[in-house]
């Protein structure tokens, strides 16, 4: 199965591969499943439906890195634009807004600066629509200046969170200084290869290594997300919680969009706080090959499903 996870985590990357894939006229509901929303308005509409299911979201924008400062400037403008449209539907408490420093012009010249001044943009707006706002760490190479960005923006946006990815071999240290009072750390497994002396690449020692900062996180005084879809880290999430006096509300349960079940509601329903994460945008194919590449079990309906049916 490792083989299979790796080719799809490759063709998640592969701009090839994606412009092949989006040449296919995939049946909409194929995609739907993973990204449910093409646009803000599309957006904004899930995010409703999931807080009158008593679920809060995490919503994060699917696009590519910015070339330049123009596309770095639109991707603002586009968040802008939807927390506007959060607030006017009344949904802020309930809602997260991922931003990526990549896609507001952090591996542009002057990037950092230029990051920092676009997320404080998108950061005022969240403040006024009462929305939190989470910087993706996204691979190792940025982990330092994005953290670097975080601290800078929690001067005056103190809600900001961060999302940590156990994978990397660092992330325990990462949670330990950021497990303070006030934090908001954001912690997932990873699914991005990246080289072995930097990142785990075992599943059972990822396994650990996740629980291992889920430790620290719950030990510690700020808000956890817990991002999984494993109903066997799920429960261990709830057992430490409570091992550490945790009440459900001190920290988040986050699962994946295709991922919501019965189960979910189950957890709703013990005063657990879930939180779905809804990935939007037109640029769906790098997110659908990565959660194939989760659940290769998903690959055979997926493409039995781009076969036109007579």
């Amino acid at each position: 199965m490792r083989p299979v996870r790796s080719a799809l985590r490759a063709l998640s990357r592969s701009a090839v591969a994606e412009s092949v894939a989006s040449a296919v006229p995939v049946p909409a509901p194929v995609v739907r499943a993973f990204v449910p929303a093409a646009d803000v308005r599309q957006a904004v509409a899930v995010a409703g439906q999931l807080t009158a299911d008593d679920l809060a979201c995490t919503v994060a924008h699917l696009g590519r890195d910015a070339r330049d400062e123009a596309e770095a400037t639109a991707t603002v403008q586009e968040h802008r634009v939807l927390l506007d449209r959060v607030a006017d539907a009344g949904l802020g408490a309930q809602v997260d807004v991922v931003l990526r420093p990549a896609a507001v012009g952090l591996h542009l010249p002057g990037g950092e600066a230029l990051a920092l001044t676009h997320a404080r943009q998108v950061c005022r707006t969240a403040a006024r629509a009462g929305v939190t706002v989470t910087l993706d760490s996204e691979d190792h190479a940025s982990t330092d200046v994005v953290l670097a960005l975080l601290g800078a923006l929690r001067a005056d946006f103190p809600d900001t969170g961060v999302v940590l990815r156990a994978h990397l071999r660092r992330t325990e240290d990462d949670c330990r200084a950021l497990a303070g009072a006030g934090s908001r750390v954001l912690l997932a497994k990873g699914a991005r290869d990246e080289p072995a002396d930097v990142a785990i690449t075992d599943p059972a020692e990822l396994d650990r290594a996740w629980v291992r900062c889920l430790k620290v996180l719950l030990d510690g005084e700020g808000q956890p997300v817990v991002a999984t879809h494993d109903p066997r880290l799920v429960e261990i999430t709830i057992a430490l919680a409570s091992r550490y006096g945790r009440a459900p509300g001190t920290y988040d349960l986050q699962l994946p969009y295709d991922a919501r079940t019965a189960e979910v509601r189950r957890l709703v329903a013990t005063g657990e706080r879930v939180r779905v994460h809804l990935p939007w945008g037109p640029e769906w194919y790098g997110h659908v090959a990565r959660r194939l590449a989760e659940h290769p079990r998903n690959l055979s309906p997926f493409l039995t499903s781009l076969v036109p049916k007579k």
